[in-house]
């Protein structure tokens, strides 16, 4: 296992529905594929194939599963792949700055109020007191790589509290989760469907939360091929319209319990065809409900965190310095704010 401090990390990176919009015009039957994880978070696309909320809009979908962002992005940029959603990350953004792909949208946001991302340490760190992020002074984070999601949260943690962290590059969840049990590194982030199973086992200790430092966060963009972006306007309206009117169905239901109990099972079923379905029902509902996090309503896109993501990627000399917003980020596919 090989720990990186912040100077070691340097260079190893090398809405329409919701608006009230009609669906685009487009040829019946229009082929796509859009890339995938088997998170809750997901589940905007998941409705939409299932509530033929795409076909509606004119596409013919093929979901394509992954097991981590990256790969899901290099996709993306070949063109194997037409629409995904992912976090921010400084090989997302490089891969922008090659002219490859183009953020088009918002996905998951962190919201003050509702549970969220949350840090967790390990068992051996908190029996020896780190029991608060302020007491990861000196601590080992885990990551996936540099540069992802994971090493952006703990930096602005870290920032916040004044404290020094290293951090661990582990590649994959799995093996982030396995770290974390043996004490091989003392802290971490991750969304609520895997830090709360994980912290009522009691191998790991809950010691915060990512919105207490990160309230707005824009943890997943929608994202496609530069070239969709700028020649296939069509298209990708109908791909935002489908997905935007899955979210709306997941807030509605998950966040705002507007269908009640029943409306939660139905979606929770619906969910479960494609998250945790190695698991029985009953034993999968309880985590895909912890999952639970606001989808951005018509894709919404909160250009502030992402434009701090990307002067945060470039503090650390894990993207050139002259890439701009523009470069990464489309704006006119759907309403963007500032938080």
């Amino acid at each position: 296992m090989v720990t990186f401090n912040r100077r070691q990390t340097m260079g190893l990176i090398g809405g329409a529905a919701a608006l009230g919009l009609a669906a685009p015009a487009i040829a019946q039957n229009n082929r796509i594929v859009v890339g995938a994880l088997r998170f809750t978070s997901h589940s905007g696309s998941f409705i939409a194939v299932e509530r033929n909320y795409f076909a509606e809009a004119g596409l013919d979908v093929e979901l394509r599963f992954f097991e981590a962002a990256q790969p899901m992005a290099v996709a993306i940029a070949s063109g194997d792949v037409d629409y995904a959603v992912t976090a921010v990350s400084g090989g997302l953004i490089s891969l922008a700055n090659r002219g490859a792909i183009k953020v088009i949208g918002g996905a998951l946001s962190e919201e003050p109020g509702i549970d969220g991302q949350i840090i967790l340490a390990s068992d051996a760190a908190f029996q020896a007191g780190v029991t608060t992020p302020a007491a990861l002074d000196g601590k080992v984070f885990g990551m996936s790589t540099a540069g992802s999601s994971f090493h952006y949260m703990g930096s602005r943690m870290a920032q916040a509290e004044g404290i020094d962290l290293s951090f661990t590059p582990l590649q994959s969840v799995g093996a982030i989760i396995g770290a974390l049990r043996t004490g091989d590194i003392d802290a971490w982030s991750i969304v609520p469907h895997i830090a709360k199973p994980l912290a009522a086992s009691g191998a790991v200790h809950e010691i915060g939360r990512v919105s207490d430092y990160l309230p707005n966060y824009q943890v997943t963009t929608v994202f496609t091929s530069a070239q969709n972006a700028a020649d296939e306007r069509e298209k990708t309206n109908a791909f935002l319209n489908g997905f935007s009117r899955g979210v709306s169905d997941y807030n509605s239901t998950m966040i705002d319990n507007a269908g009640g109990e029943d409306g939660v099972n139905e979606m929770v079923d619906l969910i479960h065809r494609y998250v945790y379905t190695d698991r029985e029902r009953e034993a999968a509902a309880t985590s895909i409900i912890n999952g639970t996090m606001r989808l951005n309503e018509g894709a919404r896109l909160n250009v502030g965190s992402v434009r701090d993501q990307l002067e945060w990627f470039q503090s650390e000399d894990l993207i050139d310095a002259d890439i701009t917003l523009e470069t990464f980020v489309d704006t006119s596919y759907v309403e963007t704010f500032e938080a």
